[in-house]
């Protein structure tokens, strides 16, 4: 049904083509669950050195909302997760990317997968209010750099666009 052509070349290569499938993948689909749900399974396929890839929705309630779990790929997750707490609820509370090198040393950490090491979480929004984040978790310490947050960043980016 889909096939795509990611580059095994640089990083920037392989967030290119991550882009450009995406950008396929949602072009034509107006569900944002169905349009998450391939996301997730694209970067799980496509990014190395990942066990968990997925989306964390924003769902209002009096508060102020809570994040929700969306469509993703990996072990069994945490299923809410105020805002504000953990390294989810940091970016939704400031609406900027989370590089985490080493979870363990996040202030409030949500560990739920032991065997996870670094993590990088993006908000997604729109017109600048929250949807979701993008979450993805590594077994490896440090192994998202600013190279990745920034694939990342266009990702939720064009994400957003056919979520709202």
């Amino acid at each position: 049904m889909y096939q795509f052509d990611i580059s095994a070349g640089t990083k920037a290569d392989l967030y290119r083509d991550l882009l450009a499938a995406l950008d396929a993948l949602t072009a034509d689909e107006t569900d944002p669950i169905a349009n998450m749900a391939n996301a997730a399974a694209l970067v799980w396929e496509y990014l190395p050195d990942l066990n968990w890839a997925g989306f964390y929705r924003l769902v209002p309630d009096a508060q102020g909302g809570e994040l929700v779990l969306g469509p993703f790929q990996g072990k069994v997750a945490c299923i809410r997760i105020p805002v504000g707490k953990g390294v989810c609820g940091a970016a939704a509370a400031t609406l900027t990317t989370q590089l985490v090198e080493d979870v363990h040393a996040f202030p409030g950490h949500i560990a739920c997968d032991a065997a996870s090491r670094s993590e990088l979480v993006v908000p997604v929004t729109k017109d600048g209010i929250l949807i979701a984040v993008l979450d993805l978790d590594s077994p490896e310490p440090a192994r998202f750099d600013a190279e990745d947050a920034a694939g990342c960043e266009a990702l939720a980016a064009l994400l957003a666009e056919r979520l709202a």
